[in-house]
Parts: structure tokens; sequence; C-alpha cells
């Protein structure tokens, strides 16, 4: 019995694997079974190398297909090739050690500037608590890079209206001070105003509810997906995108790599390299749509 068949056996058998399942082993074995056999025909399943999976791998790659697709089809053949050791139908695992290919992490979203600038155009709002506290988290956010838990963590003693600058608890109970400019510093003495007027008994939180109460993670992220839906199509309309918003921006703006790592309270410069990718996007983006010959 063929060696692909004495696989497929076993786990439809012995490991009630579905016959959907089955049927995908059978495909991808039998496309690693025909690149193989279109190098050399005198290469055959016990004679494959570590090499020629590799070239396998680069072939598909070549071919367009997902670093998620060929990481599929090199498990199959790994589960394969241990049932096969197993039973001593082949004398080694050429697969064992071997490494897929990494998968492209997805590059950030993030609102453009002409679609920050729509949203926070005065005309765009009433002058309800609601529009001025969803107003305020919307620029705190896009003007500091701040994360959600910082944001829904500061007390009303960590934003320092003099000074222009907010103390941040982040992760792990790191600190740090992030600065502020004008612009920021109306709209939160604008807030302040409302909700002191609003609120007379309300918590040490910044930010609050029109009944006094610290806004929640959730409260602030329907709010932000609320309003980013005015001018955005973005699958994704969170606080998080806000803050891509920022770092975006910053490096757009010829900001340096180590100061936008600082304000976002990164660790790793490794982390906030990211934003280069995506400023590069833009770039390129840029070139095609203004070059001649792009």
């Amino acid at each position: 019995m063929p060696m692909i068949e004495m696989f497929l056996d076993y786990l439809r058998l012995e490991r009630n694997y579905s016959l959907l399942t089955v049927k995908s082993y059978r495909e991808d074995l039998s496309d690693f079974e025909r690149f193989f056999e279109s190098l050399d025909s005198q290469v055959s399943w016990t004679s494959v190398d570590a090499d020629v999976i590799r070239n396998w791998m680069e072939y598909m790659m070549d071919r367009g297909n997902s670093a998620s697709s060929v990481n599929r089809r090199l498990s199959a053949l790994r589960s394969f090739y241990r049932f096969a050791l197993r039973k001593k139908i082949v004398q080694r695992d050429p697969v064992h050690g071997l490494q897929g290919p990494k998968k492209k992490k997805p590059l950030p979203q993030f609102l453009k500037e002409t679609e920050m600038e729509r949203l926070l155009d005065s005309k765009m709002w009433t002058d309800s608590y609601e529009d001025v506290l969803s107003r305020t988290l919307i620029i705190m956010f896009y003007e500091t890079g701040i994360r959600l838990s910082e944001l829904t963590g500061l007390d009303d003693k960590d934003v320092d209206s003099v000074t222009c600058e907010i103390k941040v608890t982040g992760k792990r109970n790191k600190q740090r001070i992030i600065p502020y400019g004008e612009n920021l510093a109306k709209t939160l003495a604008i807030y302040r105003q409302k909700r002191d007027a609003m609120v007379k008994d309300g918590s040490a939180a910044f930010f609050q509810t029109k009944v006094g109460e610290r806004m929640s993670g959730a409260q602030v992220r329907s709010l932000v997906k609320k309003n980013l839906s005015k001018v955005s199509t973005l699958k994704k309309r969170t606080p998080h995108v806000l803050r891509h918003t920022f770092a975006t921006a910053m490096l757009n703006h010829n900001a340096g790599l180590e100061s936008v790592k600082k304000l976002l309270g990164h660790e790793s410069l490794s982390t906030t390299e990211i934003y280069t990718h995506t400023t590069f996007e833009q770039l390129k983006k840029v070139y095609k749509n203004a070059h001649p010959r792009a």
C-alpha cells in the first residue's frame, strides 16, 4: 500500500479525523510528492531531505501562497513523517528542526490626518456633556498616544494644567510623564469646567460619567467607535487605532523613533519600529500617485 494511503487510513481509522480533514492531508501530501518527483525521478519519500522541503516551501511562497498556507502544509508533512518514523517506514525525519515562514504582522491601522481634522472640527460637536466628553477623549488619545487602560486610570491630580503634563501609570505599574500642547490644554479646560458643573460630588477620576463615576474601558470604547464611524470606514474603530494614529502622525512629522518610543511607553524600540513600516507604506502611495512614471 502506498505510504500516503497508509497514513490516511491511520488518520481516518485510528485518529477518527473527518473526511474533510483527511482530504486536506491527501492534497497537501500529494502536492509535495508531485514537487519532489519533478525535481528528480529518483527521489522518494524515504530519500527526501531537508533541502528538498526547503525548496518546496520557497516554491509555494514564490507562487503567492501565504505563510499560513505554507505552514499548514508543512504541518501535514511533519505529521506524516512522524507516523512513518514510528512505523519504521523511514529511517529519519527530514522535517525535524525545520521552521516554516514567519507570518507577517499586520501593519497598524490608523486614521488619515484629513479624517482627524474633519472629526475634530468644532462644527461636528454640540455642547452637550457627552459630546464634550467624547471629543476630549478622542483628542487625548490622538495628541498623547495614551493607552485605554492608562486613560481610564487617570485621576484629576495626574493632569497638571500648569505644566501641561500628564502622569501616566502604564504596564507593570511603570510611570511616565507625557507633555501636551496648547490645543489639548484648551480642550481639557473646557471639559473640566463642563464636568465640574455637571458633577458636584464625583470620584477622583479625571474622566467621569454624568453621575460622577470613573469611565470604564467599555464606555470609552463605545464613545470612540461611535464617533470614529462618522469619518472612517476602518474595520477597527478603537482607542488603540487612535494610539496608532498618534504614532504615525509623529513619525510623519519627523519625530525621532526614540522620542516616540518614550511617549508611547514601549520597552523595546523594535515595538515602535512597526510604525516606520506604516509611514513607508504611506510614502510609497504618495510616490505612486505623484510620479508620472510610477
